[in-house]
């Protein structure tokens, strides 16, 4: 069997993987140790990311006429990619959780809804949170306002009905 028949099945699952992404994130991983790896697998797979490690130039094929092509610059070293199509922020917010706590896992930079994002902005992206969090703070707030809302029409009710009973 040729070596290109091998690798074919791998540049199939990454491309597989990526497909439909809201977002990719490129992050270099050398330096952590097993126990590290498999704490931050588990954070990633309890919030739906994909996290996976392949050869770079697995990597380059597959992206190779993707919106993820932009990447293929940044894959030097070791490379892996945490990879979510539900929650834009979910990847980029984990991984620099992570790196806050382990200084050897770095964040490189990713394509986030179509667009490239250096390591700046996957570290900006990273202080969004998470689609959960902001729909309860805008839950909360509208909540707040038809509260206040409903305080001042019973305030005027009751004025009103003490002016009735006083004549």
């Amino acid at each position: 069997m040729a070596k290109i028949e091998l690798k074919k099945p791998i540049v199939e699952e990454i491309a597989s993987t990526v497909e439909g992404a809201q977002a990719v994130v490129l992050v270099n991983y050398s330096g952590l140790n097993v126990e590290q790896d498999t704490e931050l697998r588990k954070t990633l797979r309890e919030a739906g990311v994909t996290y996976k490690v392949y050869k770079n130039t697995m990597m380059k094929l597959a992206f190779k006429g993707t919106e993820f092509e932009v990447l293929a610059d940044d894959l030097n070293g070791t490379n892996a990619i945490a990879v979510s199509k539900d929650d834009a922020t979910a990847p980029a917010r984990i991984l620099a959780e992570f790196a806050k706590k382990n200084d050897k896992l770095e964040l490189i930079s990713g394509v986030v809804e179509g667009k490239y994002a250096d390591k700046a902005a996957i570290a900006a992206l990273a202080s969004i949170p998470s689609r959960e969090v902001l729909l309860s703070r805008l839950l909360g707030s509208m909540q707040g306002t038809i509260a206040s809302f409903a305080r001042v029409i019973k305030a005027i009710a009751d004025q009103n009905g003490d002016a009735a009973a006083a004549e």
